[in-house]
């Protein structure tokens, strides 16, 4: 299985949807939104809550692609801010300190 962050970096959308996210990612606070963009009381831990949103977001892009009528943009894109930012914790997690 590829790592994380290869499997965000090899997503592809619609550059609009994901300038969107960019515009909102600063102001991606973990324990204010991932429980209400998971749907879960309980916060799991990075790694398995950026698994959780690309299933999420997978879905998301096969109705978004699908034309169905039941899609939403605007999850769609917070759905995507919450990736960008669980990636950033991960990133900053995985970064040595600075000796």
């Amino acid at each position: 299985m590829k790592d994380l962050q290869a499997m965000i970096s090899g997503l592809r959308r619609p550059k609009l949807l994901v300038r969107a996210a960019r515009f909102g990612v600063d102001e991606y606070n973990r324990s204010r939104h991932l429980g209400r963009i998971l749907r879960s009381e309980a916060l799991p831990r990075t790694g398995p809550a950026i698994l959780r949103l690309l299933e999420i977001e997978a879905g998301l892009e096969d109705r978004r692609v699908a034309g169905a009528a039941d899609y939403s943009v605007a999850r769609h894109v917070e759905v995507l801010i919450a990736l960008m930012g669980e990636a950033r914790i991960l990133r900053a997690m995985q970064t040595p300190a600075a000796p």
